[in-house]
């Protein structure tokens, strides 16, 4: 049996400039952080030949052609399986939906899982490339490329976007280790109870993007910025300015597509700027998922949340990436 576990995510910074149809022409940053929140996959050879896939639903098919779930097909069809005699389970700490790049990181987990099977090595970067491949090229989801490279690399890392290349510079955040860990203390993480397909609020970024829009280029040229001044401050240690930009992504993220919120979001919101949160914003493309919070009093956030029905999900960085586990 081959085991294989890679991370989830929030994002610190610049979220959504690591779109190929705004960072081509214009340049993205983004500051991601593997979460150890995991989608687990495994691989066993059954007794009978066939394809044997086991995630929310369960297929059993002959052939890589007959496969439903999409990502599932893409990857083994790579794998040009000569004489399918495969099983395959996923499961996830999280539901799907909620705004912690879980369909990248499964991609990610299943490409390494995968390439384990035929005893084949695959880099960091190979399988980040890859999953961006299935998932982007031959998918066409209008998503962007920081989920798989954060869940193949793991860590608190800057992926800057040049204008006309594909692939992102990767490199891990330098930053003072107490500051990192005063920083995992004070960030908490509450479900809404709101799940979402990130493809849909995604694909009206990407169309007026590819259109353009002069507004949606402007908001993504200050998401920029705000990507580039969150790495400053956590350099430097200034944790303060972290939480005012944190305040100012939201903001901004909120002008950017119909959708991004609703009025009980932003009810939970106020309710935890008002009550022990310095700062806040929704993790992922919007309209649900999870807030994430930065807390000067925690107690009186984690009562406030509590109360209104939010569950707590709490959580370290990963360090590890997607990892082979045995």
């Amino acid at each position: 049996m081959i085991i294989v576990r890679s991370p989830l995510r929030i994002t610190l910074g610049g979220g959504g400039t690591d779109l190929p149809s705004y960072y081509l022409k214009n340049g993205g940053y983004v500051i991601s952080a593997a979460i150890d929140k995991y989608i687990y996959t495994t691989i066993t050879r059954p007794f009978e030949e066939g394809i044997y896939l086991k995630y929310s639903d369960i297929e059993s098919v002959n052939t890589v052609d007959e496969i439903q779930h999409p990502i599932f097909k893409e990857a083994l069809k790579r794998m040009q399986l000569k004489t399918p005699q495969i099983e395959i389970t996923t499961v996830a700490d999280i539901p799907s939906g909620t705004g912690l790049g879980s369909s990248s990181s499964f991609t990610v987990g299943l490409l390494k899982a995968l390439y384990s099977h035929r005893r084949k090595s695959a880099s960091a970067e190979f399988l980040a490339d890859k999953a961006c491949s299935i998932e982007i090229d031959s998918l066409n989801a209008p998503i962007g490329k920081q989920d798989q490279y954060i869940a193949a690399f793991g860590g608190i890392t800057e992926l800057h976007f040049q204008k006309g290349h594909m692939k992102p510079n990767v490199t891990p955040l330098n930053m003072d280790f107490d500051v990192m860990c005063e920083l995992e203390e004070n960030l908490l993480l509450f479900f809404t109870g709101f799940t979402r397909s990130a493809n849909t609020i995604l694909k009206d970024q990407d169309d007026k993007t590819k259109n353009n829009n002069d507004s949606m280029i402007q908001n993504l040229d200050f998401v920029k910025k705000l990507g580039f001044a969150t790495r400053s401050a956590l350099k430097k240690g200034s944790l303060f300015s972290f939480v005012a930009l944190m305040n100012q992504h939201w903001e901004n993220k909120k002008a950017r597509t119909k959708g991004m919120t609703n009025p009980q979001i932003d009810k939970w919101y106020e309710l935890g700027m008002n009550n022990g949160a310095l700062g806040g914003k929704l993790v992922g493309a919007g309209g649900g998922g999870f807030l994430l919070f930065y807390a000067k009093d925690k107690e009186e956030l984690r009562t406030t949340m509590k109360k209104e029905g939010l569950e707590e999900v709490r959580f370290h960085f990963d360090f590890e990436g997607a990892k082979r586990l045995i």
